[in-house]
């Protein structure tokens, strides 16, 4: 090995290692720097029209969509926040009829199988848990406000210098132009698909389950509705972490017919219009693959937070993406 390569295996090492150290020390911050990407990549298009083709100021037009972006997404998710959790938090202060519901619904189940019982005290180390679990929500909001001002502060940075960043971006990655065409056709299609798909999903089941609720005598029927489109972007489970404990309680409180009409319209109704808008509106935005959407939530989730709801799938994406273009890019050679 000539001193040219060992130069430049140093110079490698030590990129990697500076890599590594600065990550770990703003991995807090990564979802931030996420969200001003999904947003670039979401508003690239109508900001190069505005800009390049009809001559608008930058600047101006940067700031006017950053605006935009604040009223149409931090707003809502804000006050959702502010309305969910006080009420929520007194749900689960409210032990006394936490308990006696339990009660009742300890005693209707006496006759059922052991294994179909409901023991009152795993109930109750349940609802411990979600009421210990709440600060640490409270502090993910206060985080997730700190990504928030990050992201459009990215955001303005990277709409004005987009053409030069997109340009640098094509330079230094050692990839076939046409390569590097797929990865970004595949990225605007995996962040336009759940960017948008997801928001309309989970906002769909929610007014279909407020609905629900409203007919079958559920109180705080918009809260619980709202908690049932939240809970939709849990994978597998989704609506049933919030309408199968709804459904039991109807139950334990003297009203089967309307807890076997509730999980009825959950199950059918509520849980149905997930494939209908996949085979519909969200094919359009995106085809993707629900096992990949699944895979990258599960996977996303925990790594960055709420924006792992975009960017899982991605690495999924990328992963399998990634393999097609090695196939490409270093071909079998035959002797």
């Amino acid at each position: 090995m000539n001193n040219t390569a060992v130069k430049q295996f140093v110079l490698i090492g030590i990129i990697l290692v500076l890599a590594y150290v600065l990550g770990a020390q703003m991995f807090a911050f990564f979802p931030g720097l996420l969200g001003a990407v999904t947003l670039y990549i979401l508003m690239r298009e109508y900001y190069f029209k505005l800009t390049v083709i009809k001559h608008y100021n930058k600047s101006l037009i940067a700031t006017l969509f950053i605006l935009a972006s604040i009223i149409v997404i931090v707003l809502p998710i804000a006050g959702i926040v502010q309305v969910i959790v006080p009420k929520f938090a007194g749900i689960i202060d409210n032990q006394a009829a936490i308990t006696k519901t339990l009660q009742d619904l300890s005693q209707k189940t006496k006759s059922l199988p052991s294994f179909m019982r409901i023991n009152q005290q795993q109930v109750m180390q349940v609802v411990q848990k979600i009421a210990a679990e709440l600060p640490g929500v409270l502090g993910a909001t206060a985080n997730m406000l700190t990504n928030a001002v990050l992201s459009f502060f990215l955001l303005y940075f990277m709409l004005v210098d987009g053409r030069k960043m997109e340009m640098s971006i094509k330079k230094y990655l050692p990839l076939k132009d046409s390569n590097i065409d797929n990865i970004w056709s595949s990225t605007r299609t995996m962040v336009i698909s759940n960017a948008i798909g997801i928001p309309v999903l989970a906002g769909c089941q929610a007014i279909v389950a407020i609905i629900g609720y409203a007919i079958f005598g559920i109180d705080e029927y918009i809260l619980w509705g709202i908690l049932t489109g939240v809970a939709s972007l849990v994978p597998v489970v989704g609506c049933m972490l919030v309408w199968g404990p709804l459904a039991i309680y109807l139950f334990a409180t003297a009203h089967p017919a309307a807890a076997l009409g509730l999980a009825l319209y959950s199950f059918i109704i509520t849980g149905g219009i997930d494939n209908v808008l996949r085979f519909t509106i969200l094919k359009k935005l995106g085809d993707v693959h629900p096992i990949i959407t699944t895979l990258g939530i599960i996977v996303g989730l925990p790594m960055f937070g709420f924006m792992g709801l975009i960017f899982g799938p991605l690495l999924i994406s990328y992963l399998l993406l990634l393999m097609q273009v090695y196939r490409v890019e270093f071909p079998e050679r035959t002797e």
